[in-house]
C-alpha cells in the first residue's frame, strides 16, 4: 500500500461524507436562515423557536433520505472491504 492509494481513499471517503450529509446539512440550513427571519422580523426570540423546527426538518429528511444514505455508505463500504486484497497484495 503506498501513499496514493491511502490519499486516494482518504479523498473518497470525504467525498462520500460530504454527498451523505449535504441533504441533512442543506436542510438544517434553510430552515434555520428562515426562523432567524421570522424571529427577526416578529422580535420574538425563544431558543425553542430556534431548535425544534429544525429538529423535525432534520428527522424529516432522515426519513425521506435515510434509505438512500444508507445504501451509498454501505456500497461504499462493501467497495472498500472488497478491495482491501488488493491493496495489501
Amino acid at each position: 500500500m503506498n501513499a496514493q492509494l491511502v490519499l486516494t481513499l482518504g479523498q473518497e471517503a470525504l467525498l462520500m461524507l460530504l454527498m451523505v450529509s449535504a441533504p441533512v446539512l442543506g436542510v438544517a440550513l434553510v430552515v434555520g436562515l428562515l426562523v432567524s427571519l421570522f424571529q427577526a422580523v416578529t422580535q420574538i426570540h425563544e431558543a425553542t423557536l430556534a431548535f425544534v423546527p429544525k429538529l423535525v426538518a432534520v428527522i424529516a429528511v432522515f426519513a425521506i433520505a435515510g434509505p438512500w444514505m444508507l445504501t451509498v455508505l454501505v456500497e461504499y463500504l462493501k467497495r472498500t472491504i472488497e478491495a482491501i486484497p488488493s491493496m495489501v497484495a
